[in-house]
Parts: C-alpha cells; structure tokens; sequence
C-alpha cells in the first residue's frame, strides 16, 4: 500500500492560445499594471473635470497621499500598526478555528450516508445566508471584544470549508475503492492515503475561500462592534467623512486579504502538487 496511488499525476498543460502581437509578447505582470493606470487615470480625470466633489469621490493623488500617511503612522507611532495586528490575530483565530471544526464536521458529513443526504443541504444554505447579517448577533452574545470579532470571522469562513471537504472525502471513485480493498487496504489506509488525497483539492479551493471571508467576517465585526481593529479605522475615518484615508485603509486591508490568499494558495501548491494546473 505504500506505492500505489490511486489518482494519475496530470502533466502541467501550456495554454494552447497563442501569443501575438506586443501586448502578447509582453509579461503576465505587465497588462494588470496597464488596466491599473488606465483606471487610475480615468479615476483622476473624472474628478478634475467631472465636477465631482473630493468629499464625494478623492482623487488617487489626494488617496495616494493618505496611503502616504498610514504608512507613515503604521510604522512611526506604532498606533496603526497595532490596530493591524488586532485584526490579523482576530483573523488568524477565526480561520484556525474554522479549519479544525470545518475540517473534522465535513469529514463527518462526507462519509455518512445520512451527513451527505441530510445535512450537507443544510450547510449549503447557511452559506448561501448573508452571514455579514449575523455579526449584531455575535456581538450582543460575545461582547466588544476580540472573542465577538474571531468567532464571527471563523462563522463566516467555515461553510466553504465544510462543503469542500465534505464533497472531498466523498468524491472517490469506485474503481480506485475497489483497487484498494482487493490490496486488502485497512479502513485507515483507505481513509488517508485515498480520501485524503482526493479531498485535499477540494479542501484548498475551499480554503481560498475561506481565508478571504474569514478577513470580511473580522472587518465586519470590528466595524460594527467598534471598539479596537483596522475596521474600526475604517468607521472613524468615514464618520469623518475622510474618505481618502478610507480608501487608504480599504488598500491595507486589500493588500492583507492578496497576501492570505497568496499565502494559502502557496500552501496548496507545495501539498497538492499533483493537481496544480496553472
């Protein structure tokens, strides 16, 4: 049983569209920076000559001297920093927290005739729910504090996790069930080494959505429980109307979520590597 695997490797595929002309001779890098200045562009000569008021819509120049200042101050004072790292730990908490329940109550929901019949419908619909709506609710049970803000993060991430892996332990096929039950496989040995193996794509499709709702479940909370946190920078500056040091701390926040994403899709090329396409 140590040598078999079930599932084929796929060899890498090159896209068969063909490169032509500068813009496909350029770098996979170098259109995404062109529709970025293009859009800041029209951003800024919307507002210069679109009479539109800067408490309204600032333009990037008036954002881009705000971002200016955050950096400053996240790195001078310590101030925003701190509130940052509040809301990377409320984020972290909530996401380990989803993953070990999501985790053991998907595995529960895939193997059982009952979980996938019966309850996987269920989590499919609670994911389906606005759960943004929910964080009054954690709030008014949980308080003000860090505990309000994780457990929102991790309710609003653990769904995906439970369908994925669910659909994961659960997508085996016959064939490769059969292969190992005439190897005389033990249940573990079917469980780890082919159910595992087969949810773990699914598990990481589900993971990258998780990570990214997991930081809207946290900013969410901080934003509406006040209190500490990068969203609670987020609500003060708006009741003040700064909306160019909104957009600045909208750009942290995005930059933190690119790097969660990144992280874990980092993760699951290193684990699954057999079924990384692209």
């Amino acid at each position: 049983m140590t040598r078999s695997q079930p599932t084929e490797a796929r060899p890498r595929r090159r896209s068969a569209e063909p490169r032509s002309g500068l813009l496909g001779r350029l770098p996979n890098w170098a259109p995404v920076l062109i529709s970025i200045a293009v859009f800041l562009l029209a951003w800024q000569l919307l507002v210069s000559f679109g009479n539109v008021s800067q408490l309204v819509l600032p333009s990037p120049l008036a954002v881009g001297e705000q971002v200016v200042v955050v950096t400053q101050q996240m790195f001078d004072g310590g101030f925003l920093a701190g509130q940052l790292w509040i809301t990377v730990q409320e984020i972290m908490l909530g996401f380990v927290l989803a993953v070990t329940v999501g985790v053991l109550v998907g595995i529960v929901v895939g193997l059982t005739s009952f979980g996938r019949r019966g309850i996987m419908p269920l989590f499919v619909l609670l994911d389906a729910t606005p759960k943004i709506a929910f964080a009054p609710v954690f709030i008014a049970w949980f308080g003000f504090g860090i505990a309000s803000k994780f457990l929102m993060a991790a309710f609003m991430s653990i769904f995906p996790i439970i369908v994925s892996t669910a659909q994961g332990v659960a997508a085996v096929e016959p064939d490769e069930l059969k292969l190992f039950q005439s190897m005389k496989a033990s249940k573990w040995d079917i469980f780890w080494k082919l159910r595992v193996h087969r949810a773990l794509p699914y598990l990481f499709t589900g993971l990258k959505i998780a990570v990214v709702a997991c930081l809207t479940g946290a900013v969410a909370a901080e934003f509406i429980g006040g209190g500490i946190g990068f969203g609670e920078q987020v609500r003060v500056a708006a009741a003040r109307i700064a909306l160019d040091r909104v957009f600045a701390l909208i750009l942290y926040l995005s930059l933190l979520g690119l790097a969660l994403f990144l992280a874990v899709a980092w993760l699951e090329k290193r684990l699954t590597f057999w079924n990384v396409r692209n």
